[in-house]
């Protein structure tokens, strides 16, 4: 599997606290439409955490069954538990996912041998391609440089998602192995792939995901001048969705914009007045709503 593009790190859409799955296909379908590369479901942006163990494994059977190939489904089945990463993965591949997104675990704050030994023991123990998923901010904890390296000399593991806002960490990795890196931060997409990250594993395609294909393949075609004048357009919206913890911007702009019901699953709730109201002064300012 060779990662290079945009792929969406879809939202779990709710409605009467359970998951809609009808909506859930029309948002899949949304995704198809706008012609991104691929689908990341139950990830963080898909309120993994909230999730049942029979829903995050319905959901990846429901998102696979509807893209019917039409797109690469890397699905989100990390965990802070290994042997629960490991069944969840299991399952993703027999449902037919092409990949596994593996989220460093959080909470527990594994030292690096930890690391190590938990992404490379669900690599072998499931046999699908891997994407690695460093996001300290949420983790506790990075996936040191030297880490990235030793664990990119096993087969499986492809590819890692850096969301630890350093555009230079995509240098730092590539100057001592050779794994695909992509963005895991919108506003970051172009500084990353300017030093080598192939694409992005984007919040903000649940809303525009025709815009943010046309940025990334506008980059990686040389055409730098459209790439940046799309950046820019969408720059303020890159900014404030996440003004308050993602997901909870990206769905209340999509309710806004008419596309789902503004519901959560507690912990997480409703953003403030000020966040509604600097989140909807972005949206009509890029052109979205």
């Amino acid at each position: 599997m060779q990662l290079q593009g945009v792929y969406t790190a879809l939202i779990t859409p709710f409605t009467n606290g359970e998951i809609d799955y009808a909506k859930l296909r029309e948002l899949v379908e949304l995704q198809i439409a706008g012609g991104v590369d691929g689908i990341v479901p139950v990830g963080t942006t898909g309120e993994s955490p909230t999730l049942t163990f029979n829903e995050h494994q319905k959901l990846i059977d429901e998102v696979i069954k509807t893209t019917d190939k039409r797109c690469t489904i890397i699905a989100g089945t990390g965990a802070n538990s290994t042997a629960e990463a490991i069944e969840l993965t299991k399952y993703a591949k027999a449902a037919g996912a092409d990949g596994s997104l593996q989220v460093t675990p959080y909470y527990n704050k594994p030292t690096q041998e930890g690391l190590y030994r938990h992404f490379s023991t669900i690599a072998d123990a499931s046999g699908i391609p891997i994407v690695l998923y460093n996001v300290p901010g949420r983790s506790g904890v990075p996936i040191a440089v030297d880490t990235v390296a030793r664990l990119s000399k096993n087969e499986n593991i492809v590819a890692i998602k850096e969301a630890a806002g350093s555009a230079e960490r995509v240098s730092q990795i590539l100057d001592v192995c050779d794994i695909t890196v992509v963005s895991g931060d919108d506003a970051l997409t172009l500084p990353m792939m300017s030093v080598g990250a192939k694409g992005v594993i984007s919040v903000a395609s649940n809303i525009i995901p025709a815009e943010m294909k046309a940025m990334v393949d506008a980059f990686a075609a040389g055409n730098t001048q459209k790439a940046l004048e799309l950046h820019l357009k969408y720059y303020c919206f890159f900014r404030d969705e996440f003004i308050e913890t993602n997901p909870l911007p990206i769905k209340t702009a999509m309710a806004m914009a008419g596309i789902i019901n503004e519901e959560f699953r507690l912990p997480l709730c409703e953003i403030s007045d000020g966040s509604r109201a600097k989140l909807a002064a972005s949206l009509k300012r890029c052109g979205i709503i």
